[in-house]
């Protein structure tokens, strides 16, 4: 109990210097207010003081301290401010520096929950678990003698992680093999790349897509676009893309664009107004540009779209993107937690707000609701450098609206039994696949027989109606079997109906640059003395 008490006095402490800091940040610019403000967060601070000896004495159960502070006081406190503003524990904040880092330590393979089991779904290629020869498939039944029966995904990934050059035991259940693997594994450093998959999907004609914005994003596109060659259109996939870091943002969008042009701009109460230009600029490389976007296109992924929409370099094409403009500074606190506090605005290059409104919205509205999303009624309008419309305070509109495929009953009730996957692990055993394997109607009898051995539900009519989407999901999943991850990503790419349409825009992304590009010559002309 005394022990208890001690945490929950250092918890308490950190909590009331955390709330001295806000205080800071937010009175520097009117210090003639300051003293009044010190003497309200005071009188406040002793009040939550009596409020949580209150709890911790008197409550039906034992209080956390943990709990009471980390994902209770703190977060609440930040969230009445805006969505974004967030408070790290040490577990959250390791995470947090990790992802930005882009790399971390451990054996470099992706874990899942498959028929109530942790499996690996693939090794990462050329990572220590990938030379040890794990597979795909394989079921983790220990890790360090210690048996992962009833652990979580997120359990047994910790465990897997862990200093450089140190050694974990992995004890596997291998499809064909009688008795259980053991495998020792040396932890190494395993990059988390941005750009999780680039290739030529059409002679001449990128694909990429990027995950993440991290420190090693900038460079990661370069190569990609160095290894693309001479392009004649690229496909730029920043579906998912939640954001990161703004450098990394904003170096990616210098890619594309003219050295000297605008990318974005942020200022705040406390932040003057700072401006980001292109750089470097793309050197004239100003093959056709179609970026994709959905609602899960967040943060710095919503400045690069901005910005190629904005001077009307590519087009813009799928949903409504989410609506993050605000600028988080992440402050280190003590005890390995940290702060991520809302500190300015961004504003693409044409002056629009990104960040959608919050106000009068609970967190989850917030997040999950998109009622009104396109609504532009009362959204400011502003102009592309060629006078096209575009709306702010609202994420980003795309040039081209493209409503996602949604899932049937039928596709929901095959990844729900895990039937792509499971049917992939037994196919693998008993073939030899090369590159050029295609699913004939042999492969389509042998997953007939493989829904039937599960006792998964279907009809003739559903796989007929289907007949696409099945096709193309049982090889990408032979394909990540049999060589990798990317390759299974590739083929998924090669069908996805976003990606297809986008290669069919490319002509329309090439005829706005070069009519942009007129239009602004044009008017430079105009404007030049005679």
């Amino acid at each position: 109990m005394a022990r208890s008490s001690h945490r929950a006095s250092i918890l308490i402490v950190s909590f009331l210097a955390l709330c001295g800091f806000l205080g800071m940040v937010f009175a520097q610019k009117n210090p003639a207010t300051a003293h009044d403000r010190d003497s309200d967060v005071s009188q406040s601070l002793r009040q939550f003081t009596q409020v949580y000896d209150i709890v911790e004495q008197n409550y039906a159960e034992p209080v956390n301290p943990d709990k009471a502070i980390y994902n209770g006081a703190i977060p609440g406190m930040l969230h009445v401010l805006d969505p974004h503003s967030n408070f790290f524990d040490p577990k959250s904040y390791s995470l947090l520096r990790e992802d930005q880092r882009g790399k971390y330590y451990g054996v470099g393979m992706t874990v899942g929950p498959r028929n109530n089991k942790v499996i690996v779904i693939a090794p990462f290629a050329g990572t220590p678990a990938y030379r040890a020869g794990i597979h795909p498939g394989d079921i983790i039944a220990a890790v360090d003698g210690k048996p992962t029966d009833n652990m979580t995904t997120g359990d047994v990934a910790d465990l897997l992680k862990g200093p450089k050059g140190t050694t974990v035991h992995i004890t596997v259940l291998r499809e064909g093999s009688d008795k259980p693997l053991e495998f020792a594994v040396v932890r190494d450093e395993i990059p988390r790349y941005s750009v999780d998959l680039h290739f030529l999907i059409r002679p001449g004609i990128g694909y990429m897509h990027v995950a993440q914005f991290n420190e090693t994003t900038e460079k990661e596109v370069q190569d990609a676009i160095e290894q693309f060659g001479d392009l004649k259109g690229l496909i730029l996939d920043l579906r998912q893309n939640p954001g990161g870091l703004l450098n990394e943002g904003v170096g990616v969008a210098d890619k594309f664009l003219h050295k000297g042009q605008l990318i974005v701009s942020h200022h705040g109460r406390s932040s003057p107004e700072r401006r980001y230009t292109a750089a470097r600029g793309n050197s004239g490389r100003d093959y056709p540009l179609v970026v994709l976007v959905n609602r899960g296109t967040a943060s710095a992924a919503e400045i690069v779209a901005g910005a190629i929409q904005d001077h009307d370099r590519g087009l813009v094409i799928g949903e409504t993107t989410f609506g993050k403009g605000l600028v988080q500074t992440v402050y280190p606190l003590s005890n390995d937690t940290g702060l991520a506090l809302t500190t300015a605005k961004y504003y693409t290059p044409s002056g629009r707000l990104i960040q959608r409104d919050y106000s009068n919205v609970s967190l989850y509205d917030y997040y999950f609701d998109r009622d009104g999303i396109n609504d532009t009624a009362n959204k400011e309008v502003k102009l592309t450098d060629s006078g096209r419309t575009v709306y702010g305070g609202g994420g980003i509109s795309p040039d081209v609206k493209i409503e996602p495929v949604k899932s049937n009953h039928f596709q929901d009730s095959l990844l729900q039994h895990y039937a792509f996957f499971n049917f992939a692990k037994h196919y693998i055993v008993n073939h030899h696949v090369t590159k050029n394997f295609e699913v004939d109607d042999n492969v389509m009898q042998e997953f007939r027989k493989s829904l039937d051995a599960g006792k998964v539900p279907y009809t003739e009519a559903e796989l007929l109606q289907n007949n696409d989407w099945v096709r193309s999901s049982i090889k990408s999943e032979i394909f990540v079997d049999a060589f990798g991850q990317e390759e299974g990503l590739k083929v998924k790419a090669e069908t996805d109906p976003e990606v297809v349409k986008g290669l069919d825009l490319l002509p329309q992304a090439r005829a706005l640059a070069e009519n942009a590009r007129k239009i602004i010559a044009d008017r430079n002309s105009a404007t030049l003395p005679r």
